[in-house]
């Protein structure tokens, strides 16, 4: 039934997306809001995450009183011996016995108990904090996977200029050859450049189809158009302070590091459960009972039972047990320390090298603006040139295909700077539903 309903959940994101894409084009925070829905790595981990919440809930009940009933009910037939002087007398009581019990247990004093509602508390901190990763990781693939998709979009559209050009090229040098204004090499290297255009060309196109399915399978549904990359795009003011800056808000606020940091404390709480098998344990403890022939002596008594008091149960010994799940969780405690602090090494790596590809981006960025309008600038001095006899056909072939290069790489950049951008904030822990809709802004 649950596997029917997921699929009556696709087909209607499905046609949801479908509609918006005959409206118009899929925005990136509808892809989002898609995603939130129908990616199946976010649904597991909604349920990994509801999972976590009742750790805190299970801690708690070692702290509380619990309650327990018995009752029981049997049919008996005894032969009972009775000796008077020195005769025996020989009965054969037939009768129901039975008892039914309820007790009230309370810890009073239980290091267990006490370390076992901290470890709770601990793993349901530890969940929350991976579910933060869980949902930035979405953000992230939902970005990456629409910008590789329009990447791949705008790699098809500039191949099909390119061989366009090249196609009107080859023709332009046919005419000249036939007027014996042009040379069979001419025709020779634009038809050579043509080829590869096209398969060029092909190459896009399956790289188009790719990226549209790895997109389709995030948000659930054929995406259909969507929003291209607006002309005006803006750099992100740099946030003061650099990277140091950056690095303050990692420590305190990455949720992989937190979620290393509860796993420490949940460590250290086994370490404390293990010790608690050295430990006394003090029970309030209340018992109501009633029984109805309980013995043989007394089948034919009934009687009531009120039992209010203190039980304390102290270990001896238990051949080296605790001594043992006492050293085993004592290294499990060494070890989260030690992979706490390999991911903190290792969340700084991460948050140095996306913000170098931030600032690298935007000087690429700027240099490649610059390039590809050199490279417009020099198609048609080029033009010119070969007008007035003084470049050659080559030399255009090589011209456009520079431009075309840069036109590319230029698209390219931009779509690295959103991403590295975004990344650097996920790294720094601060990526949330906000920054999809701030992205968004860079579409249309």
């Amino acid at each position: 039934m649950r596997q029917f309903c997921f699929t009556l959940r696709g087909v209607a994101a499905a046609i949801a997306l479908l509609a918006a894409g005959q409206a118009g084009a899929l925005t990136l925070t509808q892809a989002y809001e898609a995603a939130l829905r129908n990616d199946p790595q976010y649904r597991s981990a909604l349920a990994e995450n509801a999972q976590g919440v009742e750790y805190r809930k299970v801690g708690r009940s070692a702290l509380l009183p619990s309650v327990s009933a018995s009752y029981s009910r049997y049919k008996n037939r005894s032969d009972l011996t009775r000796h008077i002087g020195t005769q025996e007398q020989i009965t054969h009581p037939e009768y129901l016995s039975g008892s039914s019990t309820v007790q009230l247990r309370q810890p009073l004093f239980s290091l267990d108990a006490w370390a076992r509602y901290k470890q709770g508390q601990a793993q349901s901190d530890s969940s929350a904090a991976q579910f933060s990763v869980r949902t930035q990781e979405l953000v992230l693939r939902v970005i990456a996977a629409y910008t590789e998709a329009l990447f791949a979009t705008e790699q098809v559209r500039l191949a099909k200029i390119q061989r366009d050009a090249l196609a009107e090229q080859r023709k332009v040098n046919d005419r000249l050859f036939q007027k014996g204004e042009g040379t069979r090499t001419d025709m020779l290297e634009t038809q050579a450049r043509l080829d590869v255009s096209e398969a060029a060309l092909l190459e896009a196109e399956d790289n188009l189809v790719t990226a549209r399915a790895t997109l389709a399978g995030v948000i659930g549904g054929e995406p259909g158009e969507l929003d291209a990359l607006a002309p005006n795009f803006r750099i992100v003011p740099s946030t003061a302070g650099g990277f140091e800056a950056w690095k303050d808000i990692a420590l305190s606020s990455n949720p992989t590091l937190q979620a290393r940091t509860f796993a420490v404390e949940v460590a250290r709480q086994e370490v404390n459960k293990a010790r608690a098998g050295h430990t006394p344990r003090v029970d309030f403890v209340a018992t109501y009972s009633k029984a109805n022939a309980e013995t043989l002596n007394t089948y034919d008594q009934d009687s009531t039972a009120r039992v209010v008091g203190v039980q304390i149960n102290i270990p001896l010994y238990q051949g080296g047990y605790v001594s043992a799940i006492t050293r085993q969780a004592a290294a499990g405690a060494e070890k989260a320390r030690a992979d706490l602090q390999a991911e903190k090494d290792k969340v700084l790596v991460d948050l140095r090298k996306q913000y170098s590809a931030v600032v690298s981006g935007v000087s690429r960025i700027r240099a490649l603006e610059k390039a590809v309008e050199s490279g417009r600038l020099l198609v048609q001095a080029t033009e010119q040139s070969i007008k007035g006899g003084v470049r050659i056909n080559l030399d255009l072939l090589n011209a456009q295909q520079q431009q075309f290069t840069s036109e590319r790489d230029l698209a390219q950049a931009r779509y690295n700077y959103l991403n590295a951008l975004l990344r650097l904030r996920a790294a720094a822990g601060v990526l949330g539903p906000d920054d999809v809709h701030e992205i968004g802004l860079y579409f249309r």
